[in-house]
């Protein structure tokens, strides 16, 4: 999969999002994001544009341990930045400080050009196992699709992800995303479930199954406690909490959807 080609097409999506919020919040302060409630869309725009600026530093440094998270440095703030709302005050329903966008787009680009010319194997930090700049590659595609998609519900209808990102994300979730929420939150064990995803839009299926240890992606064929069958965005959406499992067919035992994410904690 070409990851740059999406993250950039991503990124172009948002920009065009966090411009159109920006010009809507001139009068009332930038609109809350609902997917995302603690974050307006000025905190989201911070958020994204800060692991932007974090990930250069670790591709370009070709970094083996992560920046210090007190090292503002990184961000590359302006000036003007000494007077933007703080991240721990968020939501922040304020309008959209001077320079923000800018500052988003000139990291975006940046971070952009590292991920195009960097080879995929070469070996840098990441917090997953994979500890090259392939991982990041992907992560940054899927987090930039994430987040277009919260930028777009906070102002109107948002497009879904693409269909092969999306079934990408689905994979990501669960082989990468998964096993890192279960052990940063220290997830409870689980009792063998065995949750089945269908993609409605192409023949990909994925079967899940929890043991007391983690979670197994395709683990065999069989019977499944419960089937999820929607698009790969939904899928994807739906996974990472965007949407409820409300207007998706499922057929088994729903309630174990929910207990999926005490399972699987979010990242």
């Amino acid at each position: 999969m070409d990851y740059v080609a999406h993250f950039q097409r991503e990124i172009q999506a948002f920009e065009a999002a966090i411009r159109e919020a920006s010009s809507a919040a001139a009068g009332d302060g930038a609109a809350l994001v609902p997917s995302c409630p603690e974050w307006s869309v000025v905190d989201l725009v911070i958020h994204l544009g800060s692991v932007h600026r974090h990930v250069s530093e670790v591709i370009g440094g070709r970094r083996r341990q992560p920046p210090r998270a007190d090292d503002l440095s990184v961000l590359g703030l302006p000036a003007a930045a000494a007077h933007w709302p703080l991240p721990q005050d968020a939501p922040n329903r304020v309008p959209f400080p001077p320079g923000l966008v800018e500052w988003f787009t000139e990291g975006a680009s940046s971070l952009a050009g590292l991920l195009a010319t960097r080879d995929a194997a070469e070996p840098v930090w990441t917090w997953s196992r994979d500890q090259s700049v392939g991982f990041w590659q992907r992560m940054q595609t899927i987090e930039a699709a994430l987040h277009r998609w919260d930028a777009e519900n906070a102002i109107g209808a948002p497009g879904p992800v693409d269909r092969q990102l999306a079934a990408d994300a689905v994979t990501h979730s669960f082989e990468v995303m998964a096993p890192a929420g279960r052990a940063r939150h220290n997830a409870p064990p689980g009792a063998g479930e065995r949750l089945r995803f269908r993609q409605s839009d192409g023949s990909r299926v994925w079967i899940v199954q929890t043991d007391p240890d983690g979670v197994l992606l395709n683990p065999g064929g069989g019977c499944c406690d419960v089937e999820l069958t929607a698009t790969a965005s939904d899928l994807m959406l739906f996974l990472w909490r965007r949407i409820p499992v409300d207007g998706l067919e499922v057929r088994g035992d729903a309630a174990l959807l929910e207990r999926y994410f005490t399972l699987v904690p979010p990242v």
